[in-house]
């Protein structure tokens, strides 16, 4: 029996958002507003620095590859034997900053439908307003 091709998928999600992009990153990268969002967390925004994610179902282990302040933050992530690379980056536009989410994966990969995080949900927005 032959083994499965492996195969490199990725999502894209841009959305605008109206806070200034420092708002955006200081919630991307401040670990107790990582929590509010996402999960808990021990990250610290320094290349090369091995981090989890937290939540009662499990954690993703996680180490970070790029960090360009308020632009462009980019890390692992690795759960359950897949792993991929989510890259978050902030670009200026007319109507305020977009921030586009990507998430690179090999393996196995599944082609249903996935739920990718929203960051336009109340409580991301709440996140960025406090931030």
């Amino acid at each position: 029996m032959s083994k499965p091709a492996t195969e490199t998928r990725s999502v894209i999600v841009e959305r605008d958002i109206p806070f200034p992009p420092e708002k955006i990153w200081r919630a991307l990268t401040q670990p107790h507003l990582i929590e509010e969002w996402l999960m808990k967390n021990d990250f610290e925004p320094v290349v090369g620095h091995r981090f989890d994610l937290r939540a009662d179902w499990g954690s993703v282990d996680c180490q970070v590859l790029t960090i360009e302040p308020n632009k462009t933050l980019s890390y692992t992530w690795a759960a359950y034997g897949h792993e991929s690379v989510v890259t978050w980056t902030l670009t200026p536009t007319s109507r305020g900053p977009t921030y586009a989410w990507s998430s690179r994966a090999s393996g196995r990969i599944s082609r249903r439908p996935t739920r990718a995080p929203s960051m336009g949900g109340s409580g991301s927005l709440r996140t960025w307003r406090r931030s």
